[in-house]
């Protein structure tokens, strides 16, 4: 029999979070809370969840504050982040902040445990990948734990980016289009945008190349996509 999966809400509306742990536990997920992103932080680094659903808009600790943190420690869980803005800024940050997901309010709780699914699925394709390690350029990552090292030294990288490392080593010496990107990585309805890969792209060349500016294994292909070469 398969072990429930384990999120933790932190989010400072209470209605919000009655609303979201009562879905939830009906989809099958055991579920804890946390009001605040302080109380967030503590709960993250002692017990093991399996995803975390942040709102950004908390007092003391903001969602970005608290994944931050939370990827300054090494806790590797995918984290979806919930807000009201909706500028572009604010979702590329919080991606670089190390988020796999970002959804705006008000959103529908259907759209939400899509989200979420889409992103446990990912993680756990990640998990069963058919290689325990990729190694291109100068970067090692170890796939079971998720550890990296770029140019002999320790380094930390979101989940997100090792997935989109991943993606592309599975295909190398193919070209990848942006758009298949987005829809195989991310949810069809997801704010995402071609930049939001750049954007990527960009920090995984600076921990692969040895000249990010001039790149030997991250091609663009202009029109199109990417190409990793190894």
């Amino acid at each position: 029999m398969e072990t429930a999966q384990k999120i933790l809400i932190v989010d400072d509306e209470p209605d919000i979070v009655r609303g979201l742990k009562y879905n939830f536990e009906f989809e099958g997920y055991i579920v804890e809370t946390a009001e605040n992103g302080i109380l967030g932080f503590e709960k993250l680094t002692k017990e093991k969840f399996d995803l975390a659903v942040l709102d950004v808009m908390m007092p003391g600790m903001s969602g970005f504050d608290l994944c931050r943190s939370i990827r300054q420690k090494g806790i590797k869980i995918p984290v979806i982040l919930l807000t009201a803005k909706g500028e572009e800024i604010d979702k590329v940050l919080g991606l670089e902040l190390g988020a796999d997901d970002y959804i705006t309010k008000p959103f529908s709780l259907r759209e939400l445990l899509a989200r979420v699914k889409a992103v446990l699925r990912r993680t756990v394709s990640i998990d069963e990948a058919p290689t325990d390690k990729i190694e291109v350029g100068n970067l090692v990552v170890d796939l079971k734990t998720f550890e990296a090292i770029s140019n002999g030294n320790p380094i930390k990288m979101s989940s997100r980016e090792i997935e989109i490392l991943s993606y592309l080593y599975q295909r190398k010496e193919q070209t990848v289009d942006r758009y298949e990107m987005m829809e195989t990585l991310w949810e069809t309805d997801s704010d995402v945008t071609t930049r939001t890969i750049d954007n990527f792209i960009v920090k995984l060349r600076q921990k692969i190349e040895d000249n990010p500016s001039n790149p030997r294994h991250i091609i663009t292909i202009h029109g199109k996509g990417y190409k990793l070469t190894v």
